[in-house]
């Protein structure tokens, strides 16, 4: 089973949409969408595990020019 998880990514100034074209080219990444309020990037992912998630967001997307702070929030299923 796939893991999905939201990627909650705050920008520096003027970046958001930047970041947002940039995340979109990842692979795993099923959307990423600028926003308003305290994020500017909301960004919804799927991988294989937990782990290759973890590698995702630490080697890919946190890497990206104007980036300054990532939430991960993985989806749970209740």
């Amino acid at each position: 089973m796939a893991v999905t998880a939201y990627v909650l990514i705050q920008t520096e100034v003027g970046k958001a949409a930047y970041v947002a074209q940039q995340v979109r080219g990842i692979d795993g990444v099923v959307s990423a969408e600028d926003v308003t309020g305290p994020y500017d990037v909301i960004v919804r992912t799927q991988a294989a595990s937990v782990d290759d998630l973890g590698r995702m967001v630490v080697s890919h997307i946190q890497l990206i020019e104007g980036i300054t702070r990532t939430v991960t929030c993985p989806v749970v299923n209740l």
